[in-house]
């Protein structure tokens, strides 16, 4: 029997030692093989429920585009070309502005434009920019299921851009009530929804809300009470729905600035209603009438007025009898600086501020008298059928009363104004005046406020066109403009 041999007792803890670092080391290492195995599972596991976390994947913007990009047309508008001798439709885009948002297929005669839309009720109302549908023939609307219906035009309302169609189906279609936009918060989380470039249905884009009532000057004109969003909005989208994070419709995409980057405009919700009222009513919108003339300051004005430096406006010259204006206690000297907010520095500018109010609303002027501000509210009415002459003589220099038929009757000419050299006589029949038919007082009254609207923008026309019938035959005349006569008429007077 073989003894074992007798180790020393420092051999023996050496001993020890050794085999305990060893045994160590090898628990060490099979635990750390554990621990890694169990952090790949804890991982696969947490990544799998991670991955199934509705919150991380499934946000509000998913909700909204799900629950509301089904309400969200694409618009396809055609407008064929005939060629025309003298007289012109009164359709048109307004400027750039606009113009850069429709997206143009082929070419004449039949031209066709893209944009969006969304539908706002059960009887298949879509809401969208009246840019979008300027002067269609035909109208086609597409879901976002690929679903093609044809649409019509309910009304349109080209100083607020919207318009109002409706889809001829009787099939049930997805819509979106509209919401409001009088509480909304600046750096609130915004989605914006549209057809751009007429290639990606139902593009989604979000961005936050970075201005409320913003104001924009394009080409001269002034354009009041846009929210402005980074959310990128591109050609195609004009007329797309743009939301909350709850996806409420708060306002209606149309444009951005020329020449910035993530600076989108759209129409509030709010404002767009009270249009949407008045086209469905009336297809569309009757211009407001307060009853106040006014001339421009120059620096004789302002020394007499001893206004502060900074201070200008429209110097009201007269307040019509028993208009609003009167009513309100307006009068004659007052100097209007500021309508609901927005800066007036001229006489053409507070009819730009005028253009998109209804009827009906009440509107809050700032007024500098007596060496103060005075804030007066005035409520529009529709224009009177005594101030719808006098603006038809002021304007096309002619009296007209009710004819026989379609049209009216023109019964005196002005001396000194260009129809009275154009070849019209007294006792012709106007017809149409830019490419509106008379068919009665009321298409007349807005013929004449379409005029005095043009004066007021430097994107105005500058000639005026009537169609004129005087026995059997009937013909195109073309007179200046209101402003280029005067600014004629003022020339030859110096």
């Amino acid at each position: 029997m073989t003894r074992p041999l007798a180790l020393s007792a420092e051999q023996s803890n050496a001993r020890e030692c050794h085999g305990g670092a060893a045994s160590r080391r090898g628990r060490s290492v099979a635990q750390g093989v554990v621990l890694a195995l169990f952090t790949a599972a804890s991982l696969f596991v947490s990544t799998s429920a991670f991955a199934a976390d509705p919150f991380l994947r499934r946000t509000a913007a998913v909700e909204v585009v799900e629950r509301v990009g089904p309400a969200v047309v694409n618009i396809t508008t055609e407008r064929v070309e005939p060629k025309r001798k003298g007289f012109q439709t009164g359709d048109r885009v307004p400027n750039d502005f606009y113009r850069d948002f429709l997206l143009p297929h082929g070419g004449p005669p039949n031209v066709q434009m893209l944009g969006s839309g969304v539908i706002i009720d059960r009887e298949r109302h879509v809401l969208t920019n009246a840019h979008v549908i300027a002067g269609a023939s035909r109208i086609r609307v597409t879901l976002a299921d690929g679903r093609e219906f044809p649409a019509s035009l309910v009304g349109a309302a080209p100083n607020n851009d919207l318009a109002v169609l409706v889809i001829e189906t009787d099939e049930d279609l997805p819509w979106v009530p509209t919401g409001a936009s009088n509480d909304l918060m600046v750096g609130e989380p915004v989605i914006a929804i549209g057809n751009p470039f007429g290639l990606f249905s139902n593009s989604v884009t979000t961005g936050v809300l970075s201005a409320i009532d913003r104001s924009v000057n394009v080409e001269g004109d002034y354009y009041y009470g846009f929210l402005q969003t980074d959310a990128s909005i591109n050609p195609g989208n004009s007329g797309g729905p743009l939301l909350n994070a709850e996806g409420t419709l708060i306002g209606i995409n149309t444009a951005i600035y020329k020449g910035a980057q993530g600076i989108g405009l759209a129409i509030p919700i709010d404002a767009a209603k009270r249009v949407i009222v008045e086209l469905l009513k009336h297809g569309e919108i009757p211009p407001p009438w307060i009853g106040l003339e006014f001339q421009n300051l120059d620096p004789a004005l302002r020394s007499v007025m001893q206004l502060p430096d900074g201070v200008a406006g429209a110097l009201v010259t007269k307040v019509e009898p028993n208009s609003p204006a009167e009513k309100s206690r307006l009068k004659r000297g007052d100097l209007v600086i500021a309508i609901d907010g927005h800066r007036i520095d001229r006489d053409r500018s507070f009819f730009e501020a005028l253009k998109t109010s209804l009827v009906g609303q009440t509107l809050e002027l700032e007024v500098w008298r007596d060496g103060g501000v005075k804030t007066v509210r005035v409520v529009g009415t529709d224009l009177p059928n005594h101030i719808v002459n006098d603006l038809v003589e002021q304007f096309l220099g002619m009296k007209l009363v009710p004819g026989v038929g379609p049209g009216f009757k023109i019964s005196e000419l002005k001396p000194d104004y260009p129809a009275a050299f154009s070849g019209i006589v007294a006792g012709d029949t106007v017809l149409g005046v830019n490419g509106r038919t008379l068919t009665g007082h009321d298409e007349l009254r807005r013929a004449i406020v379409d005029i005095r609207r043009d004066y007021a923008s430097t994107n105005a026309r500058n000639r005026v066109l009537l169609v004129v019938r005087r026995g059997a035959q009937q013909q195109h005349i073309s007179l200046p403009s209101y402003e280029a006569f005067t600014a004629f008429r003022h020339l030859n007077e110096r």
